[in-house]
């Protein structure tokens, strides 16, 4: 298979919220309540939601910034790149990509969104449905197929979740965004199906995706207070490993046959000995009398999995025995693992050197995506005008030059001021 010939899904990639995102989706009578960009003493753009406030950390929207301009500083919009935030300008940038379509985790709401949950009230679930309003109503339907639509729930009240999962269901939108390991945030664990067995039925009777995206458990690793940052971002997948073992070993995927659980971000190295140490525990420790239902451990995980990775040439090589059918590639746009405007030569490179042929690509770069979510993302198009070098066409004027945030934050003043005068 040649680079143009092909088909790019991610499955995971993030959106900063554009700072006019509410207004269009809260009722009136909470209008004023509502999520809103301040600007802080400091001279920083944060999100404030209950007198408690949010920045968009630099690490969140690094794309075409210098790699010595990353960091946990606070980012203001000026300095993005447009994409992050901008639909039209994201659409642009994954066609230079050469990405079809993509599935956008939130930024300022947290992945199990709880800078939208502060408080366990009408007040954060009404934010809660605006924000799924906004981002399937306007961000992902700003252009159809092209977006794979992602939700949040009310994680501390069962009902509440239940009737989420259904309204977004009934919306069309295939996956919602849950914590890896809820107890770090004071909820009930996995294991408690007086909290969670209502969830797990409402997501395996409408199909929809729960996804794990990596993160939110930092709580669960236990650092030296001198840690480095590098801790968190290598050691992040290894939570994973802890998500796994409550949903494998618990009641989740043993009592929900028809539960799917997304792994984004996660990573796929450490899937084959989790499995494998999973299947020696159970056939070494018969005393414990688990059931899987007369499956291995590793066969249940894989009827329930889909493992995401954005890059892992090793864990490539050993593709089949993680199960070639539940891998998935990502491109993590725009935060620092992000591969862009260069994700279709550095997948094909790996792919290559893991001698993968034709058909395990097709599976991990858009076939077991689109199955497991049960998208059509081409709705009708011809193959051929989805490929890499099909949308790399289209693309022709986008600019890769790389911009300090200085340069960014002048060139987009330029061009608002450009577009005022035009208007």
């Amino acid at each position: 298979m040649k680079v143009e010939d092909l088909i790019l899904v991610s499955i995971d990639d993030h959106v900063v919220e554009p700072p006019d995102m509410f207004t269009r989706h809260v009722p009136a009578k909470w209008l004023d309540q509502a999520p809103k960009v301040v600007t802080t003493e400091e001279g920083f753009q944060a999100w404030e939601f209950k007198g408690n406030r949010t920045g968009t950390l630099s690490l969140n929207a690094v794309v075409s910034w210098p790699p010595e301009e990353w960091g946990l500083d606070p980012a203001g919009y000026a300095e993005m790149r447009p994409g992050a935030y901008d639909i039209h300008e994201r659409i642009r940038d994954m066609n230079r990509n050469g990405i079809f379509a993509s599935m956008c985790f939130p930024t300022f709401p947290g992945f199990s969104a709880g800078n939208l949950n502060r408080g366990h009230d009408d007040l954060a679930y009404i934010m809660v449905q605006a924000y799924n309003d906004w981002h399937i109503d306007e961000w992902a339907a700003a252009y159809p197929g092209r977006f794979i639509p992602l939700a949040l729930l009310p994680t501390w009240d069962p009902a509440l979740m239940v009737a989420e999962i259904r309204r977004v269901s009934a919306k069309g939108c295939p996956a919602v965004s849950m914590p890896e390991l809820p107890h770090i945030e004071g909820l009930p664990s996995y294991h408690d199906l007086s909290h969670w067995g209502p969830v797990f039925e409402a997501l395996a009777d409408t199909g929809t995706v729960m996804c794990l995206h990596i993160g939110q458990g930092f709580g669960a690793l236990k650092q030296p207070q001198d840690a480095p940052i590098d801790n968190f971002i290598i050691l992040a997948t290894q939570v994973s490993t802890l998500a796994a073992q409550d949903l494998l070993w618990g009641p989740a995927m043993r009592n929900y046959p028809a539960l799917k659980i997304a792994w984004s971000e996660a990573g796929i190295g450490w899937i084959p000995f989790y499995l494998s140490r999973c299947d020696r525990h159970y056939t070494n420790q018969r005393w414990l009398r688990r059931d899987f239902g007369g499956k291995l451990p590793s066969e249940v995980f894989r009827d329930h999995s889909l493992a995401c990775y954005v890059t892992d040439p090793v864990a490539l090589k050993v593709r089949h025995d993680i199960g070639v059918d539940i891998i998935a590639w990502e491109c993590d746009y725009p935060h620092s693992d992000s591969i862009w405007p260069d994700a279709p030569e550095q997948v094909m490179r790996e792919m290559t050197d893991a001698g993968a042929s034709d058909d395990d690509i097709n599976k991990i770069t858009w076939q077991n995506s689109c199955r497991f979510f049960d998208w059509d993302p081409f709705r009708g198009l011809p193959l051929d005008q989805v490929t890499v070098g099909a949308l790399r066409a289209k693309a022709s004027d986008v600019d890769t030059t790389v911009r300090s945030r200085k340069e960014w934050a002048a060139l987009n003043a330029a061009r608002t001021a450009g577009a005022a005068a035009g208007s």
